[in-house]
């Protein structure tokens, strides 16, 4: 192993005397930039500053010190300094990221990079700054890698191409792990951004790829691309591939996720009945489309929106059935829901809720032509996508001892280790304790939750002892706005706090006990992201302090207060 540089960016953020001998010998950084006066900024205070004409900085005043990191958050370059504030990191504003403050590195997700580093001194009263130049003009930084070590015959596997098994792979190289790491996927393209497949189907899978094939290779990580895990055989630490190759492994953590579900409705075998998950699916529906399709999207949940809202200016026609009154009731409650409803009728959708459907209809050539509803009427229907949820990859460790429940999904230890030793499990599949209110395990399909699984599992695959402490944050993009929502629990009101008719709203959700269990919010960024932080921070929010209709933000002044002690 390289003492010293897994895991750890050398250079520190934080303020630092740079004498004229360390100056002249770390020729890797630019000479130091005044940004700025140090009376300039307050106490918990940050701003984005010019460090030259292409790189932009983010400036934090904590505890007394000076620290600075890149400007942009690396998953879709929001912009930091309108992000939240916490005790050693800073929050993403869009989508919830964390960075710790002192070595620029990602905590918690989405994303994959970390950001750059600085190093910040102060002089004659002025903030100076140092840039590394291989970071200058760059708004990301990969964490230091180490490399296999042929004298190291250890073998970890990773199991699933996700997102998941792609942010575990780097995290065990990131954490010093220097033996074979093998990466078994089911699909047959690189790892990627599954979460815009939905969304924007028309990417090329180039775009979509979180790294390329080369990236892979430079870091010893093999990929067993087209390969899925037939049987796990624990007592002998044997996976058994669908390529027919039965690899000893000494640690695994497995990430295999979920697939899309067809209801046994019939007519379901029908050409151009399709359900939307992977990258190949999004391909398959823009083959089937043309200007004259009429499409129905059945379901009223992310998945079938999602499609119904990218393909609505392409088709002729698209119609949701919903079984609900609202779509999204699940996820975010009867009265954004509503405003959801009335943002796809003003979107040319056709919604048909409270409905179902009970035959598909196709004609000789074996392809869907109508569906009949509920209520027995019929609607044409040339392409028909079913968003109607999905279930847990986990048939293959049915007979391996590791406890699968009822519903797939795997209990995991705080460590996120099985109920066997050196099995690690994460992503859709894992049966997880959250950081909030809810004390049982919940099983949660969240995007940013299964890349954080996948770096606390390598945390402690490595040896080192990490505790998964995420607080659940998820988004969705719906005719250009964006909504996000953090937390988790049960409920009985929402306060909306805002217009929902002007799509610039909070809602609060709280629970019988008056404690707010989940923020969402549109156009109001970067609220979520403070809840999100709150709540991180040991802190709660009760329905008393947001009695005030004038002010109730007045809450985020929490952020700013010491975290509680543990006793």
């Amino acid at each position: 192993m390289i003492t010293g540089a897994a895991g750890s960016y050398q250079s520190k953020c934080s303020t630092e005397k740079m004498s004229s001998t360390v100056e002249e010998l770390d020729v890797e950084y630019t000479a130091p930039v005044a940004v700025c006066k140090a009376t300039d900024l307050n106490e918990n205070e940050m701003k984005q500053l010019e460090f030259n004409e292409d790189t932009n900085i983010l400036l934090v005043k904590q505890n007394g010190r000076f620290q600075a990191v890149g400007a942009k958050c690396t998953h879709y370059g929001a912009p930091m300094h309108t992000g939240v504030l916490g005790s050693g990191r800073v929050r993403c504003p869009w989508h919830g990221a964390c960075f710790n403050l002192e070595t620029g590195d990602i905590e918690d997700f989405p994303g994959l990079d970390s950001l750059p580093c600085y190093k910040v001194d102060v002089t004659d009263g002025q903030v100076m700054v140092r840039a590394k130049h291989s970071d200058l003009a760059k708004s990301k930084r990969l964490k230091n890698m180490v490399k296999r070590d042929p004298q190291d015959e250890r073998c970890f596997i990773v199991v699933g191409g996700g997102p998941s098994g792609a942010v575990c792979v780097e995290a065990l190289r990131q954490e010093g792990f220097t033996g074979r790491l093998i990466l078994v996927s089911r699909e047959q393209y690189l790892p990627y951004d599954r979460v815009k497949v939905s969304k924007s189907m028309n990417l090329k899978i180039e775009s979509l790829q979180f790294r390329d094939e080369q990236f892979y290779k430079d870091h010893d990580i093999e990929l067993w691309l087209g390969v899925s895990a037939d049987q796990l055989v624990t007592a002998q630490k044997e996976l058994h591939c669908s390529n027919g190759y039965v690899v000893k492994y000494d640690k695994i953590y497995i990430a295999t996720g979920c697939s899309a579900f067809k209801p046994p409705i019939p007519g379901a075998d029908l050409g151009n009945v399709m359900t939307i998950r992977e990258f190949s699916d999004a391909k398959n529906v823009l083959a089937s489309i043309t200007p004259e399709s009429r499409v129905v999207c059945l379901g009223s949940s992310f998945i079938a929106l999602e499609a119904a809202a990218f393909l609505v200016s392409k088709t002729a026609s698209v119609t949701v059935v919903g079984r609900e009154n609202v779509p999204l009731k699940a996820a975010f409650g009867e009265q954004i829901g509503g405003r959801v409803l009335k943002l796809f009728q003003d979107n040319n959708v056709n919604m048909i809720m409270e409905s179902g459907i009970t035959e598909i209809i196709g004609n000789d050539d074996g392809k869907v032509t109508e569906v009949q509803l509920a209520d027995e009427s019929r609607i044409p229907c040339d392409l028909l996508i079913m968003g109607t949820g999905s279930t847990l990859n986990t048939q293959f460790m049915a007979k391996s001892g590791v406890r699968v429940n009822k519903n797939g999904s795997i209990d995991v230890t705080d460590f996120m280790e099985s109920n066997i030793p050196d099995v690690y499990v994460g992503g859709d599949i894992a049966n997880a304790h959250i950081y909030g209110l809810a004390q049982s395990r919940v099983t949660i399909g969240h995007y940013q939750l299964a890349q954080y699984h996948a770096r606390i599992a390598a945390i402690n695959m490595c040896g080192s002892v990490k505790k998964a402490e995420a607080v659940p944050f998820f988004f969705t993009m719906l005719f250009g706005k964006g909504i996000r929502y953090a937390g988790h629990g049960s409920y009985t009101d929402v306060i909306i706090d805002g217009s929902l008719e002007d799509l610039s709203f909070i809602a609060y959700y709280i629970n019988h006990a008056d404690t707010v269990t989940a923020v969402a919010s549109c156009g109001r960024d970067p609220i979520v992201a403070q809840f999100a932080e709150l709540i991180s921070q040991g802190k709660c929010l009760g329905r008393n302090q947001l009695e005030d209709a004038s002010n109730r933000q007045a809450w985020t002044a929490m952020l700013k207060e010491p975290v509680p002690k543990v006793r």
